[in-house]
């Protein structure tokens, strides 16, 4: 719709005032020129569309994301270990979950933006963030915060590996830090195959997630395995643990397991993440207690001082980036000795 008429004597502006205006109108013309001409990085990946309870389906989405944004808001913790790493800074996250190795990452007045699960959806959009990442437990978010700011799901797809190199090689281009991310993922390519030459003569391995006093043996991940798989079968997969018996999981038939479970595979090492740790959950058990008793004490883990406890924080709550991933490399490179 048209503005209404006004009288020409409103319309008679001095003449010093017409050329403020034009000189303003030729900035902003500038600005939106800029604007439009901005830089960008596309993303694409599959995303499942299908509700919670429902069988997956993949949509390929693509998502074109600003260069050197000043306002990035991250759910995804490996995310902003990665951004952290290759000198960015992250200004809204779920605070409460970053760990203390990884508030260096953030900005210094960053604001909280919700959980690792759900999101502040006013406090995001107050904010006017130029760049959300989410992943693995966010990625349900996806649509509401689309609507925000461009959007990208970094969760893990393919190998640990293989979303450490795309991620870290994404967030390069985005931060204007190509060569910085490269020669990070050369180092965590390096890190981790001198832990895999570590591991190649340490005989057999079982991980081992303690939560509430109770067991559950971690499984080899296999191929197209969702990120909690992908996360129990890491010291296999990734860093290249023998499995004491073939099929974990089969064995175990699912995944709690007893002690006598133990004693009867008898690994040469216990890998072992204390969830409750990782989670801060209050009253439990460390992990060390639980298997602080005398059916584990007849193993050949125990009995040779082979129970390794993994940086709880790492291995379960954040999952990826390239410092949570030299932590993980140095955990099992401990037993060379």
């Amino acid at each position: 719709m048209r503005p209404a008429a006004r009288p020409l004597a409103a319309l008679a502006l001095p003449v010093s005032a017409v050329l403020a205006l034009s000189a303003c109108g030729g900035e902003a013309d500038a600005e939106a020129g800029a604007s439009a001409d901005a830089e960008t990085v596309t993303f694409t990946w599959d995303r499942n569309t299908a509700a919670e309870d429902e069988e997956p389906v993949l949509e390929e989405t693509t998502v074109e994301v600003p260069k050197n944004p000043e306002n990035i808001v991250v759910f995804d913790l490996a995310s902003l270990d990665t951004i952290g790493a290759l000198g960015g800074e992250v200004s809204g996250a779920p605070l409460d979950s970053v760990p203390d190795y990884l508030q260096d990452a953030l900005a210094e007045e960053a604001y909280d933006v919700g959980t690792l699960f759900e999101a502040d959806l006013i406090e995001i959009e107050s904010q006017q963030p130029d760049l959300i990442i989410i992943g693995g437990r966010s990625a349900a978010l996806f649509e509401d915060l689309a609507e925000i700011a461009p959007t990208v799901d970094l969760g893990l797809r393919g190998t640990y590996t293989e979303t450490l190199e795309r991620n870290a090689t994404f967030l390069g281009e985005v931060l204007g830090a190509e060569d910085e991310a490269a020669a990070a993922v050369a180092e965590v390519e390096k890190g981790i195959e001198e832990a895999k030459a570590v591991t190649a003569d340490a005989g057999t391995g079982l991980g081992l997630m303690i939560s509430g006093g109770e067991l559950s043996a971690m499984a080899p991940a296999g191929e197209n395995s969702d990120a909690r798989g992908a996360r129990g079968g890491l010291i296999y997969d990734a860093f290249g643990v023998q499995p004491v018996v073939d099929d974990i999981r089969a064995a175990t038939h699912g995944e709690p397991v007893s002690f006598e479970f133990l004693l009867e595979t008898n690994p040469d090492y216990l890998w072992v993440v204390d969830r409750d740790a990782a989670t801060n959950a209050e009253g439990a058990q460390s992990a060390e207690a639980v298997l602080d008793n005398e059916i584990v004490k007849q193993t050949t883990a125990a009995q040779n001082d082979q129970i390794v406890y993994l940086d709880p924080v790492a291995w379960y709550v954040v999952f990826g980036g390239i410092e949570t991933t030299a932590i993980m490399i140095d955990d099992v490179k401990q037993i060379a000795g």
